[in-house]
């Protein structure tokens, strides 16, 4: 079948820069120590997924605690509050915008940088999309949804501008709230095109779509303005599947093949049935596997199982 593989960016953190991290919040560890624990926990992550075999790699997002508290922490006019539930036990500090956001430095340039210098093969930076970020913030400041998700979409515009520049050829732009709000499909869609529009002829983009239910926006979903969509698909019906057949031309799909919540690897059968069915409406020359969404909530050994089932089914 020969399809193409990558995933979503997280990997599970390993023991040493967990415990880094804590040291490091209380202070027992300085910003250079805990550093130079993430670059060599990125350089384990960009080795383990070459010598799997994935064709595009990620940083695997060793210096992030969570998609939005680390864009939120270095942006002016964004203030970290308590922790709140996501996902299932899945918790993250709520931002608040007190005053306009200004990103007045690059945020993940330096770090693709190092990861890209060293890794083998491509290496795909990760963003958090405008509307996530406003999404899953309480704005005090703008007194709009509108006018919040396009002041933080011209952020991230200028995040994704100076990672081109840097050489990043492929961008994916995480918004896994996108689904919530049917009804602000539209602004999700204007707020994504202002971050992409610089990248267009430069950069290949993706679109990371995931927590929500797909089935009422996915024709929304299937007309965003990136080249390629990230989905969430291992447990999708029939209905949905379907629909994937209007994915517009020459645009991509990386197809959610493996469950992360599950810690079960699944078998070649079961991918291929998966595989199968996908392909049932989308060409296989478009056609990417992945997994539903990071694997940062799984242990090392079974996440490196899940990817070593998914490069081999992407081979057969």
């Amino acid at each position: 079948m020969g399809l193409k593989t990558t995933t979503l960016g997280w990997f599970p953190k390993p023991v040493d820069l967990r415990r880094a991290r804590w040291r490091h919040s209380e202070e027992q560890l300085d910003d250079a120590e805990l550093r130079e624990v993430e670059r060599s926990a990125t350089r384990d992550v960009l080795e383990l997924q070459e010598t799997l075999g994935l064709d595009l790699l990620v940083e695997g997002q060793m210096d992030r605690s969570d998609t939005v508290t680390f864009f939120a922490d270095k942006l002016q006019g964004m203030q970290l509050a308590g922790l709140v539930r996501c996902f299932g036990n899945r918790f993250y500090r709520k931002p608040i915008i007190v005053g306009d956001v200004v990103r007045d430095q690059p945020i993940t340039v330096e770090g693709w940088k190092a990861a890209a210098a060293i890794a083998g093969k491509p290496v795909k930076a990760v963003l958090t999309g405008p509307y996530t970020l406003m999404d899953w913030s309480f704005d005090e400041h703008y007194g709009s949804r509108e006018k919040c998700c396009m002041a933080l979409a011209e952020v991230i515009r200028a995040e994704a501008r100076d990672l081109v520049a840097a050489g990043a050829t492929e961008i994916q732009i995480d918004e896994q709230a996108i689904s919530a709000r049917p009804e602000e499909m539209a602004l999700a869609t204007r707020a994504l095109a202002h971050v992409t529009e610089p990248l267009r002829g430069k950069a290949r983009s993706w679109a990371h779509i995931c927590y929500g239910d797909l089935l009422p926006v996915i024709d929304e979903v299937l007309s965003l303005p990136v080249d390629g969509l990230l989905l969430e698909l291992s447990s999708a019906g029939p209905e949905l599947l379907e629909r994937l057949a209007s994915l517009p031309e020459r645009k991509l799909l990386g197809a959610g093949v493996i469950d992360v919540y599950s810690k079960d690897v699944e078998t070649q059968a079961t991918l291929h049935s998966r595989v199968q069915r996908l392909l049932d409406h989308v060409p296989a020359e478009r056609l990417w596997l992945i997994p539903d969404s990071g694997l940062r909530a799984l242990t090392r050994e079974v996440a490196t199982a899940k990817l070593e089932a998914l490069v081999a089914a992407a081979a057969a």
